[in-house]
């Protein structure tokens, strides 16, 4: 099990090409956490899906550190992102991990619920029943609880309009698209979900 914790940091390398093959590979036996990062890649990328003024990478980290502590709250041998060691050891923690990604991303996405759920039955169905309603129990907490954290972080504010100056070192819109205003520059105004501020390890800035 210490793989389901440990697969988070390769799963970036992963993508596909649409939601129907990340289903099917869920009836191989692949880590629950990078089975459910190759499905948020997939949305991600779909035209439309993500809102234009909220960095995708915020959906990675919500569902991850809901992950993340839904095992550790069964494994209880990590320090907690959130919510620490609460549940029995003989609970399932792939069940735990697929519930709170599913959890996750059917409330941030909620248009794709119908293709997240079908995902989410096949893969309890390659599961024991051994501890997995506990494990399907706690995920849901898990994650409720991350997207309670999440949900006034700032991240759905509308961004600063940004003006752009001539002065030598002053920004200036960048190819191959040449936006006419940047994106995402309320993102430093944004609650960290690790560090206390945005600043922190800059000149000047709180240090620890």
């Amino acid at each position: 099990m210490k793989t389901l914790l440990l697969a988070g940091t390769t799963v970036t390398l992963l993508a596909a090409a649409n939601l129907a093959p990340a289903i099917a590979q869920a009836t191989k036996p692949v880590s629950q956490v990078v089975q459910w990062n190759r499905t948020l890649l997939v949305i991600v990328r779909t035209p439309g899906a993500q809102p234009a003024t909220i960095h995708p990478t915020r959906s990675f980290a919500i569902m991850h550190g809901a992950i993340y502590d839904a095992v550790n709250a069964i494994d209880g041998t990590h320090k907690p992102y959130l919510v620490g060691p609460s549940a029995s050891h003989f609970a399932s923690q792939e069940a735990a991990a697929a519930t709170a990604a599913h959890e996750v991303l059917v409330k941030l996405y909620p248009n794709f619920q119908a293709t997240l759920d079908t995902q989410f039955q096949q893969a309890l169905a390659q599961l024991s029943n051994t501890g997995k309603a506990d494990g399907i129990s706690l995920g849901n907490k898990v994650a409720d609880r991350i997207l309670a954290l999440r949900n006034d972080d700032g991240s759905d504010a509308k961004p600063i309009p940004y003006v752009f100056g001539n002065a030598p070192g002053d920004y200036q819109s960048t190819p191959p698209n040449f936006p006419k205003q940047p994106q995402f520059t309320h993102w430093s105004r944004v609650t960290p979900f690790a560090l206390e501020s945005a600043n922190q390890f800059r000149p000047g800035g709180p240090q620890r």
